[in-house]
């Protein structure tokens, strides 16, 4: 798969451009659409099921200096006012306070962040890190780990430092009930 046959197979699910326009005029400082959404779209596509199947939320990462909770909840509180017609829940973290939060929620450690793309790079699978966003030319697409395992509908471990064994099963638990077709190489 390349990443022209990505972004048109991500793009078909309708949700996924309307969020990564509004992500574009809003100017959001190193903001992306990210992960399952984008990743499940594109397995809806190769499997013939409806584009927003077993879609959960929409992830949008984006990265501003300020780690208050009231600046990220303002940013939440805009995108769900101006994307609410859609009817999708999305899910919006600024990756500069991560750190601050994900030790309590998911019990790992979580080191502070520089931009966006080193929270996508801490996923879990390696299949979903990836994200795009608008550019003066069309679309950025960072795909650190390509498009082959999208394509093949493999599922393997990101063995990061916040990696968790028990997360990795739960999630592609789910995923393999909604898309049987996957291949999972399991966390060991």
């Amino acid at each position: 798969m390349t990443e022209d046959e990505f972004l048109a197979a991500a793009l078909r699910n309708p949700v996924n451009p309307a969020i990564i326009d509004e992500l574009h005029r809003l100017a959001l400082p190193d903001a992306w659409l990210v992960a399952g959404c984008l990743v499940q779209s594109v397995w809806n596509v190769l499997t013939k099921r409806p584009l927003d199947h077993g879609i959960n939320d929409y992830d949008v990462f984006y990265f501003d200096p300020d780690t208050s909770w009231e600046a990220e909840d303002a940013v939440i509180r805009e995108l769900t006012a101006r994307l609410g017609h859609l009817g999708a829940a999305i899910e919006v973290r600024n990756q500069a306070r991560v750190h601050l939060w994900y030790p309590g929620k998911h019990g790992v450690p979580y080191p502070a962040l520089s931009r966006s793309t080193d929270g996508i790079d801490r996923f879990l699978s390696a299949n979903v890190q990836i994200g795009i966003r608008r550019s003066a030319d069309g679309y950025d697409v960072y795909a650190p780990k390509g498009f082959g395992d999208i394509a093949g509908m493999i599922v393997r471990p990101n063995r990061t430092a916040n990696f968790s064994a028990a997360n990795y099963a739960a999630k592609v638990a789910r995923w393999k009930t909604l898309w049987p077709e996957i291949t999972v190489i399991e966390a060991d």
